[in-house]
Formats: C-alpha cells, structure tokens, sequence
C-alpha cells in the first residue's frame, strides 16, 4: 500500500509528506522564510545564475506568508529574493541528528532547493536534521546550509531536551561458525 502512494505522488515534494504519513506527525512546526541570493557568472556570452542562501528567518508574523521569490533586495552584483510560508518541521524520531547537528561545529538548518524549467531555484524544504538533507542531495535536490536563528535554536534545543530518549549503544556479537554443532 505505502509503495502504490509512492508512485502516486512522486514529486520534488513528497520526500515532506512521506516522512509525515509514514512514521510520526510533526511534533512542533515553526514557521520560516528563506532568503536566497542570485548572482550570475560566466564569461562573455555564456552567463549563468550561482544561487546561495543568505539566511533563514524564523516567525508565523512575517509580512507576505506566501511569497514566492518576490525580490526584497538588489545590488549591481546580486539579486536577493523571499520565499515564505515554509515550515520547519521537529519530529521525535530525529532526536538524535537534530542533537549531533547541534553539538557539532557549524550547527545549520539545511534548504532543500528544486529546479524550475526557468532555471530558477525554489525552496521546498527546511530542516535541522542533516541525514533529511543528505537524502535531499541523492534526491537531486540543490541542498544548502545557513546558518540557525538564535530563536530556532532555542526552540530546537528545547524540542531535544524534552524528547530526546538516548539510545544505548550496544556491540552485535558475532556468531561463533567454528564451533561443532551440538545436536
């Protein structure tokens, strides 16, 4: 049943409402927009666009809940644009990568980014959980990390603390094929 859904609904998309239907609802959502950065390259005739993510900003009062790729700044060098109305979704069964991507160097949501047919790249996703965004890379998704908002992080620490059950790690024993069978 669950492999007919997903031929159904292949999409760039269903990667969020696979994880959604399948193991646990979103524990806590938080809303974000994102706000990418297009700057073109290339040498005489040949330009091409180079995107990257300025950051992500946190908060259900943003003015304009579903813009998508409408322009808020522009310089002779870059192009920036909004894309609101994402959410950041923490799930339980994560608890451990949200905490590894935490205590490590460069703590970083991670934007899982889809081609338009226009060349244009548009944010689909927004996590914490660096394993989603390495699934988003073998996806063929663009995948960029920016830096967590000190209220996303707080938010995201206290997710941790309050579900986070430590597994205890345990070494598998290996079978003995030497030994003579007893019967």
């Amino acid at each position: 049943m669950l492999a007919l859904w997903l031929v159904q609904n292949a999409s760039h998309s269903g990667r969020r409402h696979l994880r959604a239907s399948m193991a646990t609802r979103p524990r806590l959502s938080i809303p974000v927009a994102v706000i990418m950065g297009r700057r073109m390259v290339g040498r005489d005739r040949w330009r091409v666009p180079s995107w990257r993510v300025v950051g992500v900003v946190a908060g259900g009062n943003l003015p304009g809940r579903e813009l998508r790729g409408e322009p808020v700044h522009s310089t002779e060098d870059e192009q920036q644009f909004l894309w609101s109305g994402l959410v950041l979704e923490l799930y339980r069964d994560a608890t451990e990568s949200y905490w590894s991507n935490l205590v490590g160097s460069d703590p970083a949501l991670y934007v899982l980014c889809t081609s338009t047919d226009e060349g244009t790249l548009e944010p689909e996703c927004v996590t914490a959980d660096p394993n989603e965004a390495g699934s988003g890379v073998e996806g063929n998704d663009r995948v960029f990390a920016a830096p967590i908002p000190p209220e996303v992080y707080q938010q995201l620490e206290r997710f941790i603390v309050e579900h986070h059950v430590p597994q205890e790690k345990r070494k598998r024993k290996r079978t003995d094929w030497t030994a003579e069978d007893p019967s």
